[in-house]
């Protein structure tokens, strides 16, 4: 079969594999699409590990099934999740699925940019979700990415009315915008420093979109009649943004860091004015439970979330060092998705 082969965010290769060989409870889906995660291109997490086969926003078709598996057939539309928590251990029995350590040491075989994929019999067993007929299978590719928003949006205890701003408008930033405005949160202010992600960032719903280069906390306060953002969700890893981040949150609000620096990065914090006198809540986010992939594909379907109209770049598996480039650039692309039976 054909696969996109990742040795660096320069260096992805179109080589051939054979096709993986399913056993007992297992099944072997015919990857239709598959989306290109930021994190896909973090280069700093993903060297050490190359050669790879990346890809884990995927939709497919079943096409074999192994020895006792009943609950699918062949043909079935369906998204995959390739991490999946064990639902017993302590962290999932509170409501932590996404520390467990199963989860960590999940995955699929070999990686969604690839013709086929196997999918390990845990994985069969807590992360396959059907997808309605009325979801395409470049839209199921956004049912991993919603889950892991609808988590963060959780941890931050988003409330309709509350202000939301929104640090970073990739493809994250836009999936938050779009959740919170269907949560009916209140005023959705949005920064970003490419001029090409603010534009997509007021079509989808933002009243205010602001350079990030210009004076963030003074612009919020402009945009919210005086007051600072009840809730900030930062959607990138700069110190920069989560510097105006701290700055630009109100007394009693969250601040949600979505997205990781890169590695080493620390900043200094004040005790006193961030917790003991203005009451923030900092908090952080990972991945999404096995409820999180659930709502998501009900979002898709409903279209209470718009995922369709992110979807800049379909490309096929030859064209994968394209796709990699074009969202490691961040600058004229919001969601490529890989298409491995073009």
């Amino acid at each position: 079969m054909r696969i996109a082969m990742y040795y660096n965010n320069r260096d992805v290769r179109a080589e051939e594999m054979p096709v993986p060989e399913i056993g007992p409870g297992e099944l072997l889906i015919k990857v239709a699409a598959s989306g290109i995660c930021g994190s896909d291109v973090m280069e700093w997490y993903r060297i050490h590990k190359a050669p790879l086969v990346l890809g884990h926003e995927i939709a497919g078709e079943v096409c074999a099934i192994g020895d006792g598996v009943s609950r699918y057939r062949e043909g079935d539309r369906v998204s995959v999740a390739h991490h999946v928590p064990c639902n017993t251990c302590h962290y999932c029995l509170n409501d932590h699925h996404t520390v467990c350590d199963t989860l960590r040491q999940t995955n699929f075989d070999p990686g969604g940019f690839a013709e086929y994929i196997r999918l390990p019999a845990i994985n069969v067993d807590r992360g396959v979700y059907l997808l309605p007929d009325e979801v395409s299978f470049e839209e199921g590719t956004f049912t991993e990415p919603l889950a892991c928003v609808l988590r963060g949006q959780k941890m931050a205890h988003i409330q309709p009315g509350q202000s939301v701003l929104i640090m970073g408008c990739g493809m994250a930033g836009l999936l938050h915008l779009e959740l919170a405005r269907a949560q009916g949160a209140g005023r959705i202010i949005a920064t970003d420093i490419a001029e090409y992600r603010l534009e997509a960032a007021r079509r989808f719903g933002a009243e205010v979109a602001i350079h990030a280069q210009e004076d963030v906390p003074t612009g919020v306060r402009k945009a919210n009649h005086g007051r600072l953002a009840d809730r900030v969700l930062v959607c990138t890893g700069a110190s920069s943004a989560i510097a105006q981040a701290l700055q630009s949150v109100e007394r009693g609000g969250t601040v949600l860091f979505f997205a990781p620096t890169g590695p080493g990065v620390t900043i200094p914090i004040s005790i006193n004015e961030l917790f003991f006198r203005n009451d923030i809540t900092l908090t952080t986010s990972y991945a999404g439970s096995p409820a999180d992939y659930t709502t998501a594909v009900e979002l898709i379907r409903s279209r209470r979330v718009r995922v369709r109209d992110m979807i800049t770049h379909r490309l096929s598996l030859a064209e994968a060092g394209l796709g990699f480039q074009l969202v490691a650039q961040g600058q004229d692309s919001m969601k490529v998705i890989i298409e491995p039976q073009r």
